[in-house]
């Protein structure tokens, strides 16, 4: 992925998320990519990648089992 200097990066990549579960590419119920699994994809840092999944639970989108992982939120603020 080629960042844009301007925009933090967690939001950036927070971004491509949100539009993957947006398009459907993330149904709801499923698992989302794991910390580990986010820094392979985009080359962040741990913190970052936490970050990502932090902004993603606040907004709604996912929500987190613990031992298990985050998944898609059932339905997203916007109703979907």
């Amino acid at each position: 992925m080629q960042f844009v200097p301007d925009i933090p990066r967690w939001r950036q990549v927070a971004e491509v998320i949100r539009e993957r579960i947006s398009d459907g590419t993330y149904q709801p119920r499923t698992r989302v990519p794991s910390v580990q699994q986010i820094i392979a994809e985009f080359g962040i840092a741990t913190a970052t990648a936490q970050k990502v999944l932090a902004n993603l639970r606040k907004e709604g989108l996912i929500y987190t089992e613990p031992g298990l992982g985050s998944f898609v939120a059932p339905h997203t603020p916007e109703g979907t």
